[in-house]
């Protein structure tokens, strides 16, 4: 059977990175992968881009996301709990509010608030864009989505942008995590995808014994 496929890119990547293509040309699965900023930057414009997909396109196997969208594809599964598939979570931003809160301070919270928006340069994708206070308060209210669907989490025990202690802490608060996966790796996750094929396994064995 040929795995169907909703996946999500990160905040700075893109539908062709290399998850996705590893997923399609080496794998063999059947891919969707949108451009997640396609209604906005926020994690509920682009959490809405995943259900109008799943309402429109589906059914699909798994929804995988990487960082960010590993985010929204948690908040999809929230949403839509009569849905019947799986998630593959690749350093999913688990508490992106406090992410961000950390990194702005509270000068620069105050600033963001008061001004309504922030430039933010995106390096990975070389352009600079504009992050409305609602980015912020969207990122506070859907860091830490409840789970509906069979849940395997990769994530890098060196990872300097969402610490993996997040994904810890929703593994083991959360019964609908299969399993964590940590991987000796960096925010990047370049070693991911040579264990999708471990987290396809464990998500299809979850799936039939329930």
């Amino acid at each position: 059977m040929i795995m169907r496929v909703l996946f999500a890119h990160g905040f700075e990547g893109t539908p062709e990175g290399s998850k996705p293509s590893y997923m399609r040309d080496e794998l063999g699965w059947d891919v969707v992968a949108p451009s997640m900023s396609e209604l906005g930057w926020t994690i509920e414009q682009e959490t809405e881009v995943l259900l109008r997909i799943i309402d429109d396109d589906g059914p699909f196997d798994i929804i995988s996301g990487s960082s960010m969208g590993g985010l929204a594809a948690a908040n999809a599964s929230n949403l839509r709990p009569d849905e019947k598939f799986s998630l593959l979570l690749i350093a999913p931003a688990f508490g992106l509010g406090d992410l961000w809160r950390d990194g702005a301070k509270p000068e620069g919270l105050a600033q963001w608030e008061r001004d309504g928006s922030i430039p933010y340069f995106m390096n990975g994708l070389g352009i600079e864009v504009t992050l409305d206070w609602e980015f912020f308060l969207s990122a506070d209210r859907m860091s830490w989505p409840s789970l509906n669907h069979p849940t395997v989490i990769l994530h890098g025990n060196q990872d300097t942008i969402v610490p993996i202690e997040n994904s810890r802490k929703v593994s083991e608060e959360d019964d609908f995590v299969v399993s964590l996966i940590e991987i000796d790796d960096g925010h990047r996750m370049q070693e991911a995808c040579l264990r999708f094929q471990e987290a396809e396994a464990l998500l299809v064995g979850s799936d039939s014994a329930v």
